[in-house]
């Protein structure tokens, strides 16, 4: 990799990374100014500040010089058993966080994860507004060498109606159902000049070079008809379609995640983000925006996850305290917190650990030890 293409990967990091944190931040920060609740700090990143100012709400904004989050402090955030006497002296009677209602602290910690979802959609519809929407035709563009398309004879221009008995709706439903049939033999109904032709096919298959469960491949490049700016209003729907849908995705591969369909080491970290923006954005500003807009999604879905020291956590401390009317025992979450933290810092680690793999790291290591 060349110096430029370094370069090119950690600024697209840095402003990739700093635009979704500064929304979702931002989400906190005006929900909380929305509640009445005083805001003492605005951190885009973490430690010692490299700049810092105040504003005239007494809101000290920084900017810190690791990227890899921020953070937003409301004024009285800590539990009054928990405070000094000092603290409390300074607290501000009615802007304090703790001693808005349950729904008011809600409203704050969700406006986070919410912010991420606008963000989104507003990406969404800029992109379609200016670059169009580009479709994915189950057109074969080319075929790649030694694959199992190339072995069944597969040609540009053919058009893939149906895998064996199931009748292709689109690209994405061909994919998947080439994905779940790594191996197996099976026939296709394609159309090639304006004739319908059944071709026989195995399926090729691929394996994660970790272990990772085996995966169908056809290996062919659908052809992708370049999109047309859309009207606002057009636009509007398409960026609300698109943000709905790629919840549902996201939410869909947790689940095979979860049911065992996927394995773990598919988890990406920091580094696999940073790699991936640097690669996304040697396609252009547009490809750039579409790959925010899905980030943005992942980061808000994260944050709800019903996990201590995320806002999903609070937001179930919230929903029990609601219901009892009396928070959760301090032991409770003080127990909660330190397992959310555990948890947190084990996917850290773990999905750091398969992006050095990915990249080869580890055997290279053994390559130089043996």
């Amino acid at each position: 990799m060349m110096i430029h293409e370094y370069l090119r990967t950690l600024i697209s990091f840095v402003f990739v990374l700093g635009v979704l944190v500064t929304f979702h931040e931002l989400g906190h920060y005006l929900a909380a100014r929305w509640r009445g609740v005083h805001v003492e700090v605005f951190s885009l990143g973490f430690g010692p500040a490299l700049f810092k100012w105040r504003d005239r709400s007494g809101t000290e904004w920084r900017i810190c010089p690791i990227p890899l989050g921020g953070y937003v402090r409301p004024h009285g955030f800590d539990d009054p058993e928990d405070a000094t006497e000092e603290q409390k002296a300074a607290w501000i009677p009615g802007r304090t966080f703790h001693d808005k209602s349950v729904w008011s602290r809600a409203i704050v910690i969700l406006g986070g994860p919410v912010f991420n979802f606008i963000l989104a959609f507003v990406l969404f519809v800029l992109l379609f507004a200016t670059a169009g929407q580009p479709h994915v035709r189950n057109e074969v563009a080319s075929v790649l060498p030694g694959s199992a398309a190339q072995n069944a004879a597969l040609q540009k221009g053919d058009v893939i109606l149906r895998i064996g008995t199931h009748d292709i709706a689109g690209v994405e439903d061909a994919q998947a159902t080439v994905a779940q049939a790594p191996g197996q033999k099976t026939t296709l109904l394609v159309q090639r000049n304006g004739q319908s032709l059944e071709i026989p096919l195995t399926i090729g298959s691929t394996q994660d070079s970790r272990g990772g469960p085996a995966h169908g491949l056809l290996g062919v490049v659908f052809a992708v008809e370049p999109g047309k700016a859309l009207p606002l209003p057009q636009a509007i729907f398409a960026g609300a379609k698109a943000t709905w849908n790629t919840i549902v995705q996201t939410l869909n591969g947790v689940w095979q995640i979860f049911s065992g369909q996927h394995t773990a080491r598919d988890l990406g970290g920091p580094l696999k983000i940073a790699q991936l923006s640097g690669q996304v954005a040697q396609y252009g500003f547009a490809s750039l925006l579409s790959f925010m807009a899905l980030l943005s999604v992942n980061l808000g879905l994260i944050n709800l996850f019903p996990v201590p020291l995320l806002d999903g956590g609070r937001l179930v401390f919230y929903a029990i305290e609601a219901i009892r009317g009396r928070p959760v025992s301090k032991r409770v979450q003080e127990v909660s917190f330190q397992t959310g933290f555990a948890v947190l810092a084990g996917l850290f680690l773990f999905s750091t650990f398969n992006d050095l793999s990915s990249f080869g790291l580890f055997r290279w290591i053994a390559t130089l030890a043996g």
